[in-house]
């Protein structure tokens, strides 16, 4: 018996697109949030048929860029923002820890706020985000009580503002006006919750691997730092 000819290709083709089509939705969301789908498809190079294959409408697209979201920032936290015992690292590493790891799904983060309040609703995008915001105020608070965070605000207060700070950063390098690997914004962060300009460098240096911040705020990798030894 003849065997039916492989649909593999086929399989792998329509996943190569949608991929495409989501990460082009990404990009071109951040900077127009009233793109239309046939806009979007020419952007991402298939036929408009192709993409409503795929999305029937707008709000499919937009529920699966949120769920693409959700699992990305879920990957991106840390295990245990609380833990306890000996051993246990400082709040000030920890926090720009979680400052690096959201700063590498931060065009998803910034994405899901920019859609909240007109397509998605402010409900689903906090029920995205609460993980995130949840695990941060556990490490601000963590440093207040260590002493190593200022206390002006509560640690939920404080952790809003530093998001809407970092989400700015992440608007300033979309827009050209900033180029950063998430260092800046760590150290920023670290400065805004209290610690000392000279001492978030240092964290920041600890925890970002071949990097390293400079006295002026630099970054460089760790060869550059060694050639101009």
């Amino acid at each position: 018996m003849t065997k039916p000819p492989a649909r593999v290709p086929q399989r792998s083709n329509a996943r190569s697109n949608r991929e495409r089509i989501l990460a082009t939705a990404r990009r071109e969301l951040g900077r127009n949030p009233d793109i239309t789908l046939e806009e979007l498809a020419r952007a991402s190079g298939v036929v408009r048929r192709t993409l409503f294959g795929h999305f029937p409408g707008r709000e499919a697209l937009l529920e699966a860029l949120a769920e693409e979201a959700s699992e990305a920032l879920r990957a991106a936290l840390p295990a245990d923002p609380a833990p306890s015992g000996a051993g246990v690292e400082s709040a000030e590493r920890s926090y720009a820890r979680f400052v690096l790891s959201m700063w590498t799904v931060g065009d998803r983060y910034r994405l899901l706020l920019a859609l909240a309040r007109r397509d998605l609703g402010v409900e689903r995008v906090t029920e995205i985000l609460s993980p995130a915001r949840s695990a941060a105020t556990t490490i601000l608070d963590r440093g207040q009580r260590d002493g190593v965070f200022h206390t002006q605000l509560p640690a939920a207060v404080l952790s809003a503002g530093l998001e809407a700070m970092s989400i700015a950063l992440l608007e300033e390098v979309n827009s050209g006006e900033l180029e950063d690997d998430g260092t800046h914004a760590a150290v920023a962060s670290l400065i805004a919750a209290g610690v000392p300009e000279k001492q978030a460098r240092v964290v920041v240096d600890e925890v970002a691997p071949g990097r390293e911040v400079g006295p002026a705020g630099d970054v460089a990798s760790a060869g550059e730092a060694v050639a101009d030894d």
